[in-house]
């Protein structure tokens, strides 16, 4: 993995980039971005790119008894043209020698203490299957089910055996410790190691939540941000990647809160008409009357819990484009024609505070849905809503 294969973040490249060429690599990273902004991938193409430099040529005796050397230095070469590097290939496989991982894992049977390189196998397949994955992914990626991921005692053992080892043949030993907001109290452990590592030891922690890491790792970490992705990356990327049409990515990267992995969500059920169910609920609500209303709420708890956040989300994403049009005019925003003409249709009926009203009432619904709510009460409950907000211009707790 390159630092091109990643999806956007130039910045971030260019600055870890220049890390590397000024000599001013911190012994400890700390890569903090939310779910889906590529903070893992980064990390371990980052990560590559460091344990397949080249090293510094070695100090000899020259012909009169004195020490010297060609270089004290390994010599810099840019990210881009790493793969040239014999060590580069092992390190693209996850099989460097010098390059480690730790991540939460789970007991395979009672009394087990489980270590990472029980599942380093599983770790190689899903990087290259999932990158954008987060930690649910993972865990039902090694069949967890409902157990909880961890890093264990036994692991951070196994981190302080492996880094007081001599580095097999780069300059730099590196361990990328993915979600140590699963570091519980064990995670104290390491505290000495990450202050004072042995020479040439990397750390780099990639986590989403900086609350959840304990403070004494935290204060000890050089943070690197990885801010989420813009819209036009993630249409980019949907199209060359995921081979989206045109029309379906924009759509997507509108939605998907510059998250990659949300937005390979929606991808999957993009055949979806959200606009012509939007507007028949619409419909139903302000002007079918009660029994329209109930009926149509049955079949939208029929749904699914993924495809009601998604229709949720879409109506909310629908919903800023219309306030943004409202605010800068239908020519200065970017969206389908009939996104479009709904956005100036929802104009007509709700004003900008009503529809700021809506946008609060759809986020508490999709939070409530996440944590199991009868679908089809809380439909019922929100189309009752969005009537009184629409048509009295109140908002009312239901």
């Amino acid at each position: 993995m390159q630092f091109k294969d990643i999806i956007g973040q130039q910045a971030v490249k260019q600055h870890l980039t220049e890390m590397v060429e000024l000599n001013r690599l911190s012994h400890a990273l700390l890569f903090l971005g939310k779910e889906g902004s590529g903070a893992l991938p980064l990390a371990i193409a980052f990560a590559q790119y460091i344990v397949s430099m080249p090293t510094a040529a070695p100090v000899v005796e020259d012909l009169f008894g004195g020490m010297s050397a060609l270089s004290s230095e390994p010599a810099f070469i840019h990210p881009d043209n790493i793969a040239t590097q014999p060590a580069f290939q092992r390190a693209e496989q996850l099989i460097h020698p010098d390059l480690h991982f730790s991540y939460p894992v789970i007991s395979k049977k009672s009394g087990d203490k489980p270590k990472s390189t029980d599942f380093i196998a599983e770790w190689r397949d899903f990087v290259k299957q999932f990158p954008y994955g987060n930690v649910y992914d993972w865990l039902q990626f090694i069949g967890a089910e409902n157990k909880q991921g961890n890093i264990t005692a036994e692991e951070c053992n196994d981190i302080m055996r492996q880094l007081n080892l001599k580095s097999f043949e780069s300059e730099y030993k590196v361990l990328v410790l993915w979600m140590p907001e699963y570091l519980g109290k064990e995670g104290n452990k390491l505290l000495k190691l990450i202050e004072e590592p042995p020479p040439n030891t990397i750390f780099i922690l990639v986590a989403e939540n900086e609350e959840q890491i304990i403070a004494t790792i935290l204060s000890r970490c050089q943070l690197i941000k990885i801010p989420t992705l813009n819209t036009t990356d993630i249409q980019e990327a949907l199209m060359a990647r995921a081979n989206a049409p045109e029309h379906t990515a924009q759509q997507i990267a509108g939605i998907c809160e510059g998250n990659y992995r949300e937005a390979l969500q929606l991808l999957q059920h993009a055949e979806e008409d959200w606009l012509s169910l939007l507007r028949d609920w619409l419909n139903a609500t302000l002007k079918g009357g009660p029994f329209a209303q109930v009926q149509f709420t049955e079949e939208l708890s029929k749904l699914g819990r993924e495809k009601q956040k998604q229709f949720l989300r879409y109506f909310n994403h629908l919903l800023a484009q219309s306030i943004r049009i409202k605010i800068l005019g239908a020519d200065q925003v970017a969206v389908g024609e009939k996104e479009k003409d709904f956005a100036v249709r929802l104009n007509k009926i709700a004003s900008v505070s009503q529809q700021q009203a809506i946008v609060e009432e759809i986020d508490k619904a999709a939070y409530f849905i996440e944590r199991n709510a009868n679908g089809k009460m809380l439909f019922q409950a929100l189309t009752i809503k969005l009537l009184h907000i629409i048509k009295n211009k109140i908002v009312i707790s239901v």
